[in-house]
């Protein structure tokens, strides 16, 4: 593989002579690869023309922009420092609880020892 051919992704992926997987020539591929779709979007982001890429790949311009916004969406979640998920969530609300339920306690504790209550030692 030549140096003008590296990074190139071929119009119809595993085909040759111009057809496509289907054996029709001049049809795009009705599923691209990940793989395919990350090798389109970087040439798209090294400053390929949506245009020409779309002319040449046989795919719709508004399909490669979207496969574009997808790939820097999923870039830009990668680079938050904190990823929050479901489970994240519920945790953070039971330690947030915890911590409130715990002051309480503590409060309750400090008034019943005023009232000359004696409480068991607690356990850590």
């Amino acid at each position: 593989m030549g140096k003008e051919e590296r990074g190139k992704v071929t119009p119809f992926p595993g085909s040759e002579g111009g057809r496509s997987p289907s054996g029709d020539p001049g049809k795009s591929p009705a599923r691209w690869s990940n793989c395919k779709k990350e090798e389109v979007v970087l040439r798209l982001l090294r400053g390929e023309s949506l245009d020409e890429l779309s002319r040449e790949l046989k795919v719709p311009a508004a399909k490669l922009a979207s496969w574009r916004e997808d790939f820097l969406e999923a870039g830009r979640a990668g680079l938050k420092s904190r990823l929050t998920t479901p489970e994240a969530e519920k945790l953070a609300k039971a330690r947030a609880k915890i911590g409130e339920l715990t002051m309480k306690l503590e409060v309750v504790e400090e008034v019943l020892r005023k009232k000359g209550v004696r409480l068991p030692r607690r356990r850590s």
